[in-house]
């Protein structure tokens, strides 16, 4: 029986869109081919084989409905997998029935896509699809212990190697301008500006001046011309951190700006191009304000051609003990030991400020400790009140294993060995916490 070619053709009008896709299915091991219009990939179907099309809906000339009745008629069996924005939703739904294989909704889920194309060619490569190398060092500072962590890093180098625009998610000071800085770190941009944008701290009456500069004159205060943001991070990277704080007045001119590459200066009569990666984030939920009419669905399609979304602190608990330390060496110079009752607390705390709520507790600690050692006196009263019930009883010697161990096994007391309530306790999953049921360490002594 004859293999099934592994070789993906990817039909998109957009470059970055087709970069995208395809760097990520080339890291699973897939191989790729590339066509700008339902003509071109109708053309390469006709000239070599191929084990699956992802064709996107909305196409210059003819659409991908249209190619798809064509790709039918010369391949009857090629699986065909389509891109459609939440629009067209009704039609991809539609076009199912009729003849397409599946269909992935716009802003699109890398995993999703993975777990499709794995399910229609068959596995990937051993090793292969994890997105971040072996041997990449996130940076310093960076904490990937917990699993929800690891999987989010994985996603970011493929990501990162394109120019598509990408749009992180995720609550109030959960690090989404870290993972703005390894998009950019990991980009073939990476030698050129990172430029930040804090969109809910620009002034309402200067923001367009600060986004795309002014001419001298241009209004009252204007004595001198100024460039503005997208100008300053021409052939680099532009972070709009809280994009969904943008007025809405403005929202149709940043559109304009990020579809056509060029920005007009306040009070100028010419546009200037430039060159930008647009990574936005917002802590808003941007499907309801559109659907309340504060932000433009159309701007969203634009930014969202990837979302990220980052875990809350409460669900990477791996990740807040080796975060505490992190940011208490840098604070104090050197290594900081964290007692297990003060470990336990740190684990036990909700987190709903986030890392920024951890990073704060870690400075109070820090100042208040005398030496190399954090208690739980140290830490902010409310982080010590989530302590609830006995402190778990652990040798100051102890491992981080045996400290975990013994978080858990208290956890699980408190909550008279429910375990569903025990995961809720300890901010993790049921099934994350049965996975670390199985892999902790036997207690010393024990048989």
């Amino acid at each position: 029986m004859t293999d099934i070619p592994k070789t993906i053709l990817i039909v998109d009008d957009e470059v970055s869109q087709r970069r995208l896709l395809g760097g990520f299915l080339s890291s699973c091991g897939f191989g790729c081919i590339e066509a700008g219009s339902a003509e071109e990939a109708l053309e390469k179907i006709r000239q070599q084989p191929f084990g699956m099309v992802l064709l996107d809906v909305r196409l210059p000339g003819m659409s991908g409905l249209d190619a798809l009745v064509e790709i039918r008629k010369m391949a009857t069996y090629l699986p065909v997998l389509l891109i459609t924005a939440h629009a067209d939703l009704r039609q991809a739904v539609s076009a199912v029935k009729t003849g397409a294989d599946d269909y992935l909704a716009k802003p699109i889920d890398l995993d999703e896509l993975r777990i499709v194309v794995s399910d229609t060619l068959g596995p990937h490569d051993e090793g292969q699809c994890d997105g971040i190398e072996i041997g990449v060092d996130p940076g310093e500072g960076i904490v990937c212990e917990s699993s929800a962590m690891r999987a989010l890093l994985k996603t970011v180098v493929p990501i990162a190697r394109s120019d598509a625009s990408v749009l992180v998610l995720g609550e109030s000071g959960v690090g989404k301008e870290v993972i703005a800085g390894l998009l950019h770190r990991f980009s073939p941009r990476s030698a050129n500006p990172l430029v930040v944008a804090n969109c809910s701290t620009l002034s309402e009456s200067l923001i367009e001046s600060d986004l795309f500069g002014h001419k001298k004159g241009a209004f009252t205060g204007a004595q001198e011309q100024r460039q503005g943001l997208f100008r300053a991070a021409h052939t680099g990277t532009l972070f709009l951190d809280e994009i969904g704080e943008i007025p809405l007045a403005l929202q149709s001119k940043l559109l304009r700006a990020l579809e056509s590459g060029q920005v007009v200066p306040v009070g100028g009569d010419s546009s200037v191009l430039v060159d930008v990666r647009i990574v936005a984030a917002t802590n808003r939920d941007l499907t309801e304000e559109i659907s309340q009419g504060r932000f433009r669905e159309d701007l969203y399609y634009r930014l969202a051609v990837v979302e990220i979304s980052v875990p809350p602190l409460r669900e990477r608990a791996d990740d807040i003990v080796p975060l505490a330390r992190s940011f208490a060496a840098r604070l104090t110079g050197g290594p900081v030991r964290f007692s297990p009752q003060a470990s336990s607390c740190l684990v036990s705390h909700r987190w709903p400020g986030n890392v920024r709520e951890l990073r704060n507790a870690i400075h109070r600690a820090c100042l208040l400790s005398r030496g190399d050692v954090i208690l739980p006196e140290h830490l902010p009263p409310k982080v010590v009140q989530g302590c609830t019930g006995p402190v778990p009883s652990v040798p100051a010697s102890s491992t981080l294993s045996e400290v975990e161990r013994a978080t858990i096994l208290s956890a699980l007391t408190e909550c008279n060995g429910n375990r569903t309530q025990a995961a809720r306790k300890l901010g993790i999953s049921r099934r994350g916490l049965i996975y670390k049921l199985k892999s902790i360490p036997e207690e010393k002594g024990s048989r």
